[in-house]
């Protein structure tokens, strides 16, 4: 949820000390325009902008639509000096946000075209800008997008490090025990021949880590020959030009960072008067 202290951070990022540029008499009434098609989200955080500078807005469009240049997807009225103020920073919260779930569409559309029966799910990571995360874990979920843990308290997940410290076996129990009896627990493994070792001793979801499409599809398989009962995810490395590949390995999941931290930002522009 945002907070007025995000908002307020925002504007005096942006606004500084003594604001000239935006000394602006009246009122006024602004647009904000698509300049490429793409996915909408972030509209919630540039209503939030602007209603805390006492302006009125409508949005004609919903989070997770398809827009196309040329649309109007906020409409503003308020002081001229508090619309303007608002502007850069509700330009810039859209677009980054629907650049990432953009991205996250085309992802999910690569998917679905999967010759398997059920496509995996697209996941995001916590490859998240700091400070942003809530805005990119919505904007994910808005291109149709799994957000997988929104942070470290909602799923344990037994990484390399862990695992080198540890063992595989000895650092699942570890956490296991420590654990809620409500909360998953992921494993990080580098081999296929890992997987069922991992979800004998315990692990909800196997995470395949930067193994390539042939690889995924083994530890797949095997997992699926075994008497395991785990998910598994494939993640590292994995873009939307190779996703359809890992696609068709039959995971359960693929989860992309490149979501969050390498999604171009959608171009708008805003306009008043």
């Amino acid at each position: 949820m945002l907070t007025d202290s995000d908002i307020e951070r925002w504007l005096r990022e942006d606004v500084g000390h003594h604001d000239v540029t935006n000394d602006v008499p009246g009122t006024t009434e602004g647009r904000l325009v698509a300049k490429e098609s793409g996915v909408i989200s972030g509209l919630h955080a540039a209503t939030a902008v602007f209603e805390y500078l006492d302006c009125d807005v409508k949005t004609p469009v919903a989070a997770g639509e398809r827009i196309d240049a040329g649309d109007v997807v906020l409409r503003v009225d308020g002081p001229a000096q508090s619309v303007l103020r608002g502007e850069r920073v509700a330009v810039n919260i859209t677009g980054h946000a629907s650049g990432v779930a953009t991205k996250t569409r085309a992802a999910v559309d690569a998917t679905e075209a999967a010759t398997v029966e059920s496509p995996p799910r697209i996941a995001g990571t916590r490859k998240t800008t700091p400070g942003l995360r809530g805005i990119e874990k919505r904007a994910v979920a808005a291109g149709g997008g799994d957000t997988h843990r929104l942070d470290l308290s909602h799923m344990v997940m037994v990484k390399d490090n862990h695992i080198a410290e540890m063992g595989l076996v000895d650092a699942i129990d570890h956490f296991r025990e420590r654990a809620s009896f409500t909360t998953k627990v992921d494993v990080e493994v580098e081999t296929p021949e890992d997987a069922p070792r991992a979800a004998e001793a315990g692990a909800d979801i196997l995470l395949l880590d930067n193994m390539s499409p042939a690889e995924t599809e083994r530890a797949v398989d095997i997992v699926a020959e075994s008497d395991a009962d785990a998910l598994t995810e494939a993640s590292g490395g994995i873009t939307v030009e190779n996703v359809p590949a890992y696609a068709e390995t039959g995971v359960d999941i693929i989860s992309m960072g490149a979501l969050t931290h390498s999604a171009p930002t959608l171009d708008f522009s805003f306009r008043t008067g």
